[in-house]
This record gives structure tokens, sequence and C-alpha cells, in this order.
């Protein structure tokens, strides 16, 4: 079975290409999805993270406030690597059972959508890497529009991030998503046939 990784930027559009995975019957395994969920009341996530970053982050009903949260990860970047010290190894270890799972399955493709795949040493269990990636005038337009926040912010958010040049630079295959949807899809319906021959 092969691994693939999917990386970008924030809002470069990996999520736009994780659908079209998910459209083509590819499983996908979000982590942004199991650290979501990590973060539930009563999981193993939510404890260590309520001790270390106190009652001042949750609703009166303890659910973990998450945007209070996000404000605190990226403006602190002390706090910001207690949180992902935390969460990865979580995650990690539930994306090594899912990839499991799917192999027993006789998968011949399984993707990993990984927002912090180099940050967080996913590469090292992933076979190729996709990254998607936009000008970084319209990453921060999209931000901006997509979360409603202040360009300082979303130059937080974005800085919080290895630079997307340098993630090009590793990459296996890169899609450029800067144009059109149909463009997006015509170069990933490229890199998908040639991961399906290799």
């Amino acid at each position: 079975m092969k691994i693939i990784g999917l990386t970008g930027g924030i809002a470069t559009g990996k999520s736009t290409v994780a659908k079209m995975f998910s459209e083509a019957k590819i499983p996908l395994i979000d982590t942004d999805l199991i650290a979501k969920e990590l973060l539930n009341k009563n999981l193993n996530g939510y404890q260590e993270v309520v001790e270390y970053f106190t009652e001042d982050i949750l609703y009166n009903n303890k659910e973990i406030n998450r945007k209070k949260l996000a404000r605190i990860i990226y403006t602190n970047s002390k706090k910001r690597e207690k949180l992902n010290s935390i969460l990865h190894p979580k995650v990690k270890d539930t994306v090594l059972s899912e990839i499991s799972r799917y192999n027993n399955l006789n998968y011949e493709i399984v993707v990993v959508d990984v927002p912090l795949l180099y940050e967080s040493g996913f590469d090292s269990i992933v076979d190729d890497v996709i990254v998607v990636f936009t000008t970084k005038q319209l990453q921060m337009e999209r931000l901006i529009d997509r979360d409603q926040i202040t360009t300082e912010y979303a130059k937080l958010k974005i800085d919080a991030q290895t630079d997307i040049e340098e993630k090009v630079g590793r990459a296996t295959y890169v899609i450029d998503n800067s144009s059109s949807i149909l463009e997006t899809k015509k170069q990933f319906n490229k890199i998908l046939k040639e991961i399906e021959v290799n």
C-alpha cells in the first residue's frame, strides 16, 4: 500500500485537493479532524490541554473554546509547541492504526491529510508528499476572507507554519492552487495517474 502525505500552507487550498481524493474513492485520514476529536470532553487530549492552559479556555459547559485556544497558540510559540507536544503523538497513533486498518482492507493508496506534515515529523511515515500552494498574496486574502480576521492575525497564523516555498522544495508532487478549480483538478488527475502507475 502506498501512503501519500497531503499538506500545504493555511488557506492554500489543501481541503479542496483532499475533497478530490475523497471523490476519487481514495481513503483520506484527516489529522485536523482527529486533533479536534481529541479535544472533546472526556477524551485523552482534553484533560492534558485543560491542565496546561487552565479553565480559562473553557466555555461554561466545559467544552474547549477553540477560537480562544487558537488565539493563545498563534500569539505564543512556546504554548503552541506545548499543545503540539500533547496532541501530535496521539494523532500519530490514531493515524497509524487507521493506515493499518486500510491496509488490511487491501486499499492500494491511502492519503494522510496533515497541515503540519514536516513540522510534526509525519513525513517519516509517508511514501510521497503532495504540497498544495498558492501565492503569498492570495493565501493572505483567502485566510482573511475565510476566517474573517485581521491582516495581523492572518500573518501570525501563516508565520506559525514552515514557509510554503520550503515545503514546495521538499515535496514529491506540487499542486499550484492559484488559478481555477478546473486547473487544480487537472494537476490532481495528472499526479493521481503517476501515483497509481509508480
